[in-house]
């Protein structure tokens, strides 16, 4: 009896370290899973939302929807703009639905509670709309990255271009959370470096209407700079309300800090006309761009905003990095692209530092007026290209812990 035992044992124990033929097909075809965690509805959901998950796709079916040989799927999910939101999303993505990558993630709070859980669970995480610098400073992580843009890059820009035109006084309608107060104070600190000053600032919560209040409080400060450091649709309420107070082409220049096509469509060239912006990407700046936008727009009926532009990079090269390092391990993926440079639809003179930022040429542009405007999307003109190693800080100046504990 016991030498039956132990045969059926043997057996079994055989049996079990065999894989039949179904169960290598199964393990093969188990897909790689990729999370878009973004605003579906908010004040975020134009240069996010659908048009994200949208352009995510297209880089995926760019790769023939493939990779390690395993079937791509993609997901997404609304985090509502809320860190809790968004870090329980993150949680379950990662431990019971086998996310490999979450991308987009606009809202640098919900960023941050997103990257705690991308560090602990050894997964992947990389933001195309999250962009307080702090991000790939104090709060950087190996297998985190800020791909498209960081509130450094937006105040160098177009901080030292109000400079440069005499405008050396400031005043900050700021939102109140972490992307807005790490754009006041990189600004500042850009004003301050110029010979400039800040005379005050009006803060406001997330998503508000009536902008009345800061708006006085600016134009009775008498700077000759009222910077709104805010994004989405506080940015073209803020926009719309200046107009109806007369600041609009009066002595005080207006400069929206984050602003772009779907934007200025909302505010309307009347109310937008001649602000200057910053961004990393414009749809008909080039061939590729418009080649990439017409993929885009046939999907979504309009160009991509920067950010979607982003999400398309960052899932495009992600892929590629997984090919060529064989493997979804967050270590060797992040290896694989930081040995590469970068030059794409959205990507110009790009390469990932060891801080995990992306950086890349950014453009100073500038709203037309009305009556240059032809097509209702071709509502920029560049007016100078500044080149990455100009627009982000240098790799020395970071306070990153995995860059500072090398030094």
């Amino acid at each position: 009896m016991k030498r039956r035992t132990f045969l059926a044992g043997l057996g079994a124990t055989s049996l079990a370290g065999i894989a039949s033929p179904a169960m290598v097909r199964a393990a093969s075809d188990t897909p790689l899973k990729f999370g878009v965690l973004t605003d579906m509805t908010g004040l975020f959901a134009d240069n996010g939302g659908a048009g994200s998950v949208a352009a995510a796709q297209l880089a995926i079916d760019e790769c023939g929807g493939k990779a390690l040989g395993k079937p791509i799927q993609l997901i997404s999910a609304d985090h509502l703009n809320k860190p809790d939101v968004g870090g329980n999303i993150a949680r379950q993505w990662y431990d019971q639905e086998g996310v490999d990558v979450i991308l987009d993630v606009p809202v640098s709070s919900v960023c941050i509670a997103v990257q705690t859980f991308a560090k602990e669970r050894n997964k992947m995480f990389i933001t195309s709309a999250g962009g307080s610098a702090d991000l790939s400073g104090k709060f950087c992580s190996p297998n985190f990255i800020q791909w498209t843009y960081t509130t450094y890059a937006l105040a160098n820009v177009a901080g030292k271009a109000m400079l440069q035109r005499g405008g050396d006084s400031w005043f900050f309608i700021v939102a109140d959370y972490a992307f807005g107060q790490a754009l006041e104070r990189d600004v500042t600190e850009v004003a301050v470096r110029g010979g400039g000053k800040s005379l005050g600032r009006a803060p406001h919560p997330i998503n508000t209407a009536d902008f009345s209040s800061q708006i006085l409080t600016a134009k009775s400060s008498g700077a000759k700079v009222i910077a709104v450091a805010n994004a989405g649709s506080d940015t073209q309420n803020v926009i719309k309300q200046a107009e109806e107070f007369g600041l609009m082409g009066g002595d005080q220049k207006m400069i929206a800090l984050l602003l772009d096509v779907n934007d200025i469509r909302s505010v309307g060239l009347k109310s937008a006309q001649g602000l200057l912006v910053t961004s990393g990407f414009y749809w008909n700046m080039d061939d590729r761009t418009r080649e990439f936008s017409k993929r885009y727009a046939a999907k979504m009926g309009k160009p991509p905003s920067m950010m979607q532009a982003g999400v398309y990079s960052s899932t495009l090269n992600y892929i590629k990095s997984v090919e060529a390092a064989n493997t979804k391990d967050p270590a060797a993926v992040v290896k694989d692209l930081q040995g590469r440079t970068f030059d794409d639809a959205f990507l110009r003179n790009g390469k990932l530092r060891p801080d995990n930022l992306m950086v890349h040429d950014m453009y100073l542009a500038e709203v037309r007026k009305q009556n240059e405007v032809s097509d209702p999307y071709d509502v920029l003109k560049i007016l100078a290209t500044v080149k990455s190693e100009e627009a982000f800080p240098p790799l020395s100046a970071s306070v990153c812990p995995m860059v500072t504990a090398k030094k």
